[in-house]
């Protein structure tokens, strides 16, 4: 009987990965097979033109860079400060710490639709900022703050007391400790998080269709609007007659743009913390 359960319980976990793998390559094989045929040279590096039916995407991927880059630069002092507070300097208990929880968790939760409106309402009209990469990117910030806090933060706590108990005997300052001790070891923690954030900010559509604009110029400043590529895949597939096959061109890059930005955020997480550890 029990080997019965035994092997019942492998047969469930090998039909959960199996299930898990089979969705990962079904999407992949389907958007290769489809999208790959219209990526050329030319479409990373021409202007796109008859309302993207045809030309490129070179401006559309250079907005798309900016507005990511204004979110990174957005959420990562602001989200790791807020981790390690919470995972070393906050109180194990208390009403407040909790209520700053429950509003992370809470705020994860909320559509993206409505980040887009309450970017639109605070960044767009109250600030003055318009339609812009600056108001896009600090939506996008906004709306992964909550997701990386708490990846961070339990990134931190993974690393044994132990570890500070030692640094500190060793008189090291919870400075120091932090820095050459904790964050390195937490590393993998804020990869992960860090990535999840940003591949998000990439496929995002709602937030920049009320934020950052459709417009295919070449921006020049983070003060012009820009259409990103999640949004341009959306125009070409719902809006644009006989766009379907520059969409799923679009979204080959973008998937492309989602696991290299994810690759690059681990390697440069590793880096910093192996950097760290050696000060």
């Amino acid at each position: 009987m029990k080997r019965a359960a035994h092997a019942l319980s492998l047969a469930l976990l090998g039909g959960s990965v199996a299930a898990v793998l089979g969705a990962l390559l079904a999407l992949l094989a389907g958007t290769v097979s489809r999208g790959a045929p219209g990526v050329t040279l030319a479409l990373l590096l021409e202007d796109p033109s008859d309302a993207g039916r045809s030309g490129g995407l070179a401006p559309i991927l250079v907005g798309t860079l900016a507005v990511l880059l204004v979110a990174l630069l957005a959420v990562l002092p602001v989200g790791l400060g807020a981790a390690v507070w919470l995972s070393e300097f906050a109180p194990r208990r208390g009403r407040a710490v909790g209520a700053v929880r429950f509003g992370l968790d809470t705020l994860a939760g909320v559509p993206s639709v409505v980040f887009g409106l309450f970017g639109m309402s605070l960044f767009v009209d109250v600030l003055g900022l318009g339609w812009s990469i600056l108001s896009g990117g600090l939506t996008l910030a906004t709306m992964v703050l909550p997701v990386f806090v708490r990846a961070a933060e339990e990134g931190l706590r993974a690393v044994p007391w132990d570890q500070r108990a030692g640094a500190l005997a060793l008189g090291l300052t919870r400075a120091a400790t932090l820095r050459r001790v904790l964050l390195p070891q937490a590393s993998p923690g804020i990869a992960a998080g860090l990535g999840l954030a940003l591949g998000r900010c990439l496929a995002e559509t709602a937030v920049v269709m009320f934020t950052a604009g459709a417009s295919v110029r070449w921006p020049t400043s983070v003060h012009d609007p820009a259409r990103t590529l999640a949004y341009h895949v959306y125009l070409l597939a719902v809006e644009v007659p006989g766009g379907a096959p520059r969409a799923w061109a679009a979204a080959l890059v973008l998937l492309a743009m989602v696991v290299l930005t994810h690759e690059g955020v681990q390697a440069c997480v590793r880096r910093v913390g192996r950097l760290g550890a050696q000060r």
